[in-house]
């Protein structure tokens, strides 16, 4: 009797290991996951698994995350890991993924090559302060990974920072970007061809220098280069996917106008960032502290109503704002400098849920003007930047003084709903030509449409939005986004990079930003008050149901085998 009892134990054991083994093998084939989180925080969206089932050539990913971290960075690590693991099972093994510590076993003059090697290729460091049993140290680490396939590759910032959120949120929001970051750098690196964007020139827009890092940084997805409207066929325009207008001074011709019309009635996408406004601050230090902001005249304004959208002339003063570096005085005849906030210089919190700026950090803004929104059948209207609601409305010409600094704010007249600065409109649009006759100059043969294909363009009042700073001692542009004088980063950058995946990309790939990761924080008031309850909870009664357990089943084995 016992020893058939264990002949039938021992079939039972060998049938399970033999399912085991059978279920290990198969896994190798198959893979699946059940996600039983409410918002699905470990299922991949379906752009992202027919990108990877449908990759051509090897990509390796190189993540920095290499090391010993805080726990919110090892949540951060562990995160990547995992997502770029379930990359791979979909990707079927064509995605190589290393994790490194580029500062591992490095010397100092090492460290500071790395450091500088990092940073050309878009990698930039964040200092952490670590606990350790003599102290707080600082270290360096690289929370950013590289994406390369062939001899393209893309940086891929995995830190997203924001002004204002708690380290848990800033993790959470990281996390959350986690996929559609690598998901667009994947998609990039393993295309065939690049979209074109296409800045305009010849209205003195921003210099090929003071766009430098605008164009450097899309130049990783994209071709980029400048567009002279005066010049360039019809044939050409048609194969830039995004066409943008940053800061033009000067008005454009009745041709001009309609060549961008065009583009746009036949599909094309449209990013204008301009100033209604003359209004600088470089040009306020050079003519005593002061200057008229007055209205441009760009030639423009009937073609933007047309499209549903009015610039007004005016300047948004907002307390909001950065600060720039004024004389205060002297002493002992040394100039003395001093940080204050300009109230000019706005900083624009997204509060929009739309992807293009969800989660985004701060956007620094100079001299922005309001903009009205005007209904036009079948376009759709989303406001994606706007002031705070502390907040004055100065009307054009006004004289602004440097001396405003020093002035008392009266908060009571810094109370206004926030003003609309930047909008996206989505639709078919009606041509600004229709029923009007083709301007003269214009020879080309083309299908001259009256509505548009359905397209999109955004608007923003700031044509400063994407330059980027100068170094004055070596003349070298910063990164877009740093303030120099405030050392501060702000979003600018990731702005224009949503909207050039946005804009030139029809897949979805942007919706990636909705995914949502909810934080369940523990009540640190309630451990502390009922700690004794918790650990009781926690510790003693898991061991006391094991107890339990195995005191019953020795007096059912008793029972059991007592004959």
């Amino acid at each position: 009797m016992v020893s058939f009892r264990k002949k039938k134990d021992l079939l039972q054991v060998g049938l399970v290991l033999v399912i085991l083994l059978l279920l290990n093998i198969f896994s190798n084939y198959f893979f699946t996951r059940f996600d039983f989180t409410s918002e699905k925080r470990f299922t991949l969206s379906p752009i992202t698994r027919n990108l990877m089932d449908s990759l051509q050539k090897p990509v390796e990913v190189t993540v920095f995350l290499q090391g010993d971290f805080p726990s919110g960075f090892k949540r951060l690590q562990r995160a990547t890991r995992d997502l770029l693991d379930d990359y791979n099972a979909f990707g079927h093994n064509r995605l190589k993924v290393t994790f490194v510590d580029p500062l591992a076993g490095a010397n100092t003059e090492q460290q500071t090559q790395i450091l500088q090697d990092l940073q050309n290729q878009g990698i930039e460091p964040t200092n952490l302060s670590v606990k350790t049993e003599s102290g707080l140290t600082q270290k360096i680490i690289f929370p950013a990974a590289i994406v390369k396939s062939g001899e393209r590759q893309i940086p891929v910032k995995l830190l997203q920072t924001r002004i204002g959120l708690s380290p848990e949120e800033v993790l959470n929001n990281s996390i959350q970007n986690l996929e559609y970051a690598f998901t667009s750098a994947i998609k990039k690196v393993n295309s065939g061809g690049k979209p074109r964007i296409g800045f305009t020139e010849g209205h003195h827009e921003l210099s090929d220098l003071q766009l430098n890092d605008a164009m450097r940084s899309l130049s990783d997805g994209f071709e980029v280069g400048r567009v002279d409207l005066k010049t360039i066929p019809f044939s050409g325009l048609e194969k830039l996917k995004l066409l943008v207008v940053p800061k033009p001074d000067q008005p454009f011709t009745e041709l001009e106008k309609f060549r961008i019309d065009q583009f746009l009635m036949h599909g094309g996408r449209i990013l204008w960032t301009i100033d209604p406004v003359t209004a600088e601050l470089d040009s306020m230090r050079g003519h005593g502290g002061e200057q008229l902001a007055f209205n441009k005249q760009l030639n423009l304004d009937d073609q933007l109503f047309s499209y549903g959208i009015r610039l007004n002339f005016d300047l948004v003063a907002d307390m909001s704002s950065a600060q720039i570096p004024i004389n205060v005085g002297n002493v002992a005849g040394q100039g003395q400098i001093q940080m204050l906030p300009w109230l000019f210089y706005p900083i624009l919190m997204p509060v929009s849920k739309h992807p293009l700026v969800k989660n985004l950090d701060g956007i620094r803004t100079e001299f922005i003007s309001t903009i009205d929104t005007i209904a036009v059948p079948g376009v759709k209207k989303t406001v994606l930047l706007a002031s705070s609601p502390f907040n004055e409305k100065l009307n054009t010409p006004h004289l602004i003084s440097l001396q405003m600094v020093e002035q008392d704010i009266d908060p009571k007249t810094f109370q206004s709903p926030p003003k609309t600065v930047g909008v996206l409109l989505e639709g078919s649009f009606k041509s600004d030509f229709k029923n009007r006759p083709i301007p003269e100059g214009f020879t080309e043969k083309i299908d001259v449409l009256q509505q548009s294909k359905p397209t999109k363009m955004i608007v923003i009042s700031d044509g400063d939005i994407f330059k980027n700073q100068i170094n004055e001692a070596d003349g070298s542009p910063f990164p877009l986004g740093f303030d120099r004088y405030t050392q501060q980063t702000y979003g600018n950058k990731n702005f224009l990079l949503n909207i050039a995946d946005y804009m030139t990309d029809d897949s979805g790939l942007i919706n990636l930003r909705n995914k949502e990761i909810k934080i369940r924080l523990l009540n640190r008031a309630q451990i502390k008050s009922r700690k004794l309850y918790w650990q009781i909870l926690n510790n003693a009664l898991p061991l006391g149901i094991l107890l339990l357990f195995g005191i019953f089943q020795q007096y059912f084995r008793r029972r059991k085998y007592a004959a």
